[in-house]
């Protein structure tokens, strides 16, 4: 029995030294706030552009940051850091990644992910008002974002994003609650090959085969869907690392 116990105690101890070593992989959020609402050299305050919760701004076509997994906001601004990706939105983030180290990133993405906002980022009816980006069906987003276009060679956005898009860590990230004008750029970016930072070209090959109607429609589910059933309120973990 004695044996047993200290072999338990043992697993218990690996475990925890696990936890913390796995913790550790993540960046400062303290200073990652601090980069986020003050810039940090020539990178100016996170904040003028994704707004001082994180959540974007469908004026300007920046994305909500507010909740999006680590490990994917470590890659994007890595990725803007080597020009793998291009801003081609608002033209900052490539310089503004350089200007960062690559700790200062990792700190950036441990704060933004710390983040908390409302399920919904966009106003549709306010986009709608502005009349410059077409406002999709819902109804028939839902169709495609839980059921693709099979015949079309269009995929179900929550084989890879999860149920409603709600993010599978630490590949794929969260589109429920996006902005409503960064999802329709972006699909469109990805369908025509100006964005092309996707992991086995995956988004590019779905987008390729989606018609103006499919990403307005998308978009417009995806931009307010809802994270969980009334059945079950549980959302999957976080990354642990």
């Amino acid at each position: 029995m004695q044996r047993i116990i200290n072999v338990a105690a043992g697993f218990a101890a690996l475990a925890l030294v696990s936890a913390s070593a796995m913790a550790s992989d993540k960046g400062d959020i303290g200073n990652g706030k601090k980069i986020f609402d003050e810039g940090k050299g020539d990178a100016p305050a996170c904040n003028s552009c994704h707004g001082m919760d994180g959540m974007g701004d469908d004026n300007m076509g920046t994305p909500r940051l507010a909740g999006q997994g680590f490990t994917f906001i470590v890659k994007q601004l890595n990725d803007f850091a080597n020009d793998k990706r291009q801003d081609t939105t608002m033209f900052v983030m490539n310089g503004n990644a350089k200007a960062l180290s690559e700790q200062d990133r990792r700190d950036v993405a441990a704060y933004v992910e710390s983040l908390e906002g409302a399920v919904s980022a966009s106003n549709l009816e306010e986009v709608k008002a502005a009349g410059t980006v077409p406002v999709g069906v819902r109804h028939k987003g839902q169709s495609v974002v839980q059921f693709g276009a099979p015949d079309r060679g269009v995929s179900a956005c929550h084989s890879c994003h999860g149920f409603n898009g709600r993010g599978a860590a630490p590949m794929y990230p969260r589109i429920a609650g996006q902005r409503y004008v960064y999802l329709v750029n972006q699909l469109k970016k990805w369908r025509d090959g100006s964005r092309a930072n996707d992991p086995a070209g995956q988004m590019r090959a779905v987008a390729k085969n989606m018609s103006d109607d499919d990403i307005h429609n998308a978009a417009t589910f995806l931009a307010s869907a809802p994270l969980t059933t009334i059945g079950n309120g549980r959302l999957p973990p976080k990354e642990a690392h």
